[in-house]
């Protein structure tokens, strides 16, 4: 690891080593290379890091010609994950096209989705996978997804699918969501009625269009608060703070803040600064056994 080396170039570093995935190194490099330091002396690292993802891209390029496509597609998981599930023609992959990079093929015959379609949404500067999942009365329906998701959401555009949908599920360990799309065919009486229905029977819901885009924010939002996770920023002295935040359980501590970064570093610090909810000024200078809350951005400086 270089002298002076960003907080976040150590958390690259680390989530190379960990990586088994040659994919996921592959991303770790990138990282590893825009954060390595630009001065002289770290010359020799950059031209090392750059020479190792030339090799790994090459030996990845290679071992995918040699491959031939078969079996199920697998899907690794993220550390925030969320399972769209819904009867066909709810509007699943419109859905997963408007919030993520990912482009399934949409059309109005049923049942066009036959394997799980996987996208990246960000949610200020957090990434979620959303994970499609073929139609629940689909033969293609994989239960086992949405029992391993962080959230579910249960997408519909008739009240009356709720029940049949959480049928199929048995127990699942992520918290549900009840999406009503495509309100946009709606009246505001109608809208005004499902909200008052779905509030009675005390689900977590939210109304929305994919087509429009009406009440998607909304949606995002509810979904990150559902996964009861906590965003921590970190920065150098003198410098903005990170663009993307740690994901962290609630009423973490800075120590295990710099763990996370990289195991052993906590040892390493000499001083903490804080910023945000849990600070009682600007700059507060702290401990390692300071709870952390969500939004805060921490300065760690090291011996």
């Amino acid at each position: 690891m270089p002298i002076n080396a960003h907080p976040d170039f150590i958390y690259a570093e680390r989530e190379f080593d960990l990586a088994k995935d040659p994919e996921d190194k592959l991303v770790a490099l990138e990282k590893m290379i825009s954060l390595a330091p630009k001065h002289k002396g770290a010359e020799n690292l950059r031209a090392q890091l750059k020479l190792r993802y030339k090799k790994l891209k090459s030996s990845m390029e290679k071992e995918k010609k040699s491959k031939k496509a078969s079996g199920k597609v697998g899907i690794k998981k993220e550390d925030l994950q969320a399972v769209i599930v819904g009867k066909t023609n709810s509007g699943k992959s419109t859905l997963v096209s408007f919030m993520t990079n990912a482009k399934p093929e949409i059309s109005e015959y049923d049942f066009t989705t036959k394997s799980p379609i996987v996208g990246m949404m960000d949610y200020n500067g957090v990434p979620i996978q959303l994970v499609e999942v073929p139609a629940i009365e689909s033969e293609y329906y994989d239960r086992g997804i949405p029992h391993t998701a962080d959230g579910i959401l249960i997408l519909i555009t008739n009240l009356n699918e709720i029940p049949e949908i959480e049928n199929k599920f048995g127990k699942i360990m992520g918290k549900k969501i009840i999406v009503f799309n495509k309100i946009d065919l709606l009246s505001e009486n109608e809208k005004r009625k499902i909200s008052a229905t779905l509030q009675s029977k005390k689900y977590h819901f939210v109304l929305i269009s994919g087509k429009t885009g009406e009440g998607i924010e909304e949606m995002k939002e509810k979904l990150f608060q559902s996964f009861g996770k906590i965003r921590v920023y970190t920065k150098e002295p003198g410098k903005e703070k990170s663009k993307r935040p740690i994901i962290m359980n609630p009423d973490s501590t800075i120590k295990n803040v710099a763990e996370k970064i990289l195991k052993g570093f906590a040892s390493k610090i000499k001083e903490t600064r804080i910023w945000g909810p849990s600070s009682k000024y600007p700059g507060q200078v702290v401990g390692l056994a300071h709870k952390m809350k969500d939004l805060d951005v921490v300065e760690f400086r090291t011996r």
